[in-house]
């Protein structure tokens, strides 16, 4: 699939034909799409009889093959713990599975491995392998030096494809030797025209996340806009309400059946914290409300009752909080800790 603001991007690369690098690492920000590029690039290299636009026909031999998950030419290097969660997802549509546990979160050595011996024969097809590997970070160091000596002798008509939200996280040399696609945020008149048609709540999460479509996207699809609704009300009636009992509520609220369906945790309550503080600076500092902008009447009415320099000070707090956020020795105190200095920030008076 080629989303609307990935047109000019897939035109290039099918525009480069027999230039097609061995490896191409896209970078951008998670829920731009950049797996379903790859995914449609690894269709259009397989595929014997391509488009004129360079899609897939999807029906040629290669095309069923890889529809129906059995190309033997296409490979993929993902965590395990997402190709599990994949398998649970399929497997409770017909039975109710539990989903698998102690699956690693990384790519491991062994997976490249595989790779490398499936690489050392011949294309099946007789034409060009694909893989990729999504995401790239997910590489710790052993693996990546593993995948790093194929990408400095790749084999005959293969075409690695790395996808990165935090290409930072990758060696250097794999960097290096990976031709960059850096995708931005879509233009302003393609996001308006995605979002027409779409309720308050879809608005609400595409503001949250930064202008990600996607990833918008996937938030509402998993009920997140409820979700959002009860962090705005619970954080905007601080400082007149009570911190340490909003916290206690907070801590049965992602225990909850509901956000832990909805996969909702201690990490994207401190994000969102983060967030709205952040906000809050921005208005302080004469910017403008980025993430909550249907709430900018309740963040001015708390920006004039704090400085800027409290406001800069919460938010970086809330980003030391949030690096422990995912495995916090206690929850209850991260959570009465970093409500109270928000409670104190807001009712501080204007400096």
């Amino acid at each position: 699939m080629i989303h609307p603001w990935l047109e000019s991007d897939w035109r290039r690369l099918v525009a480069l034909g027999a230039r097609m690098p061995h490896a191409l690492l896209f970078i951008g920000p998670a829920g731009m799409g950049k797996r379903d590029l790859a995914e449609a690039l690894a269709a259009h290299l397989l595929c014997l009889s391509p488009a004129a636009d360079g899609q897939a026909c999807g029906t040629c031999r290669g095309c069923t093959l890889r529809t129906s998950g059995n190309h033997p030419d296409l490979m993929r290097l993902v965590p395990a713990a997402e190709a599990a969660a994949g398998e649970d997802a399929e497997a409770a549509a017909n039975a109710d599975a539990a989903p698998a546990k102690g699956k690693s979160a990384q790519i491991v050595i062994e997976q490249v491995r595989e790779v490398q011996r499936a690489l050392a024969v011949t294309g099946h097809q007789g034409g060009r392998r694909v893989v990729i590997v999504d995401p790239a970070e997910a590489m710790n160091v052993f693996t990546a030096n593993a995948l790093l000596k194929l990408l400095e002798e790749p084999p005959p008509e293969c075409t690695f494809v790395l996808v990165s939200s935090a290409p930072r996280r990758l060696l250097p040399t794999i960097r290096s030797r990976c031709q960059q696609w850096s995708f931005a945020l879509p233009p302003e008149e393609t996001t308006q025209a995605w979002l027409r048609g779409r309720d308050d709540a879809h608005r609400a999460l595409f503001a949250l996340c930064g202008g990600v479509p996607l990833a918008a996207e996937r938030m509402a699809g998993q009920g997140w806009g409820a979700l959002l609704a009860r962090f705005v009300k619970d954080v905007a009636g601080l400082p007149e309400g009570d911190p340490l009992r909003l916290a206690g509520q907070w801590e049965s609220w992602v225990k909850s059946k509901e956000a832990l369906a909805a996969g909702f945790g201690m990490v994207q309550l401190v994000d969102w914290m983060q967030r709205w503080v952040g906000d809050l600076a921005a208005l302080r500092l004469g910017g403008r409300v980025r993430y909550f902008p249907a709430h900018d009447g309740v963040l001015a009415a708390l920006a004039v009752r704090t400085s800027h320099a409290a406001a800069l000070n919460c938010y970086n707090e809330f980003g030391r909080i949030r690096r422990v956020a995912q495995h916090p020795l206690n929850p209850r105190l991260m959570l009465e800790d970093m409500l109270l200095r928000y409670a104190r920030t807001v009712a501080g008076s204007r400096r």
